[in-house]
């Protein structure tokens, strides 16, 4: 929680200057965006080429503890699920609930099966969490 709210403020003066720039610069802004974006991907794959590689790494030393490198995959197999399953259960709550407002603006007594269908799309990120849960305790 502090770390967002550390990181918010400059996420919105990033996203300020962001916007600033491709108003004033136009394609080459979008250009230029596009190129910082290619770096900072290719420096997230170099560490994650690096996490991946390291119990590797300390598993070739003489001496170390056997470990079956699950770890580090796990935890990013854990992230990578919570964070799939939280953005698919976004869009869908966002269809199923702007269909339930609607079919709840014709017809009140349908309240009860719009928050189901809704509550139904809420539990795919339930299932994602349990997934997590599952692979953090392989980690």
């Amino acid at each position: 929680m502090i770390t967002w709210l550390i990181a918010l403020p400059a996420l919105v003066a990033a996203l300020g200057g962001v916007h600033l720039l491709t108003r004033r610069r136009g394609r080459a802004a979008v250009r230029w965006l596009i190129g910082v974006n290619a770096v900072l991907l290719a420096g997230a794959l170099v560490l994650l080429v690096a996490a991946l590689d390291g119990p590797a790494r300390a598993a070739a030393t003489p001496g170390a503890a056997a470990s079956t490198g699950l770890g580090p995959a796990a935890l990013i197999g854990a992230s990578i699920a919570v964070a799939g399953a939280s953005i698919g259960a976004a869009l869908a709550v966002a269809y199923t609930g702007a269909a339930a407002i609607a079919a709840l603006s014709e017809r009140p007594e349908l309240f009860g099966r719009a928050m189901v269908i809704v509550g139904l799309a809420e539990g795919i990120a339930v299932y994602g969490l349990v997934v997590a849960i599952l692979l953090i305790g392989k980690a």
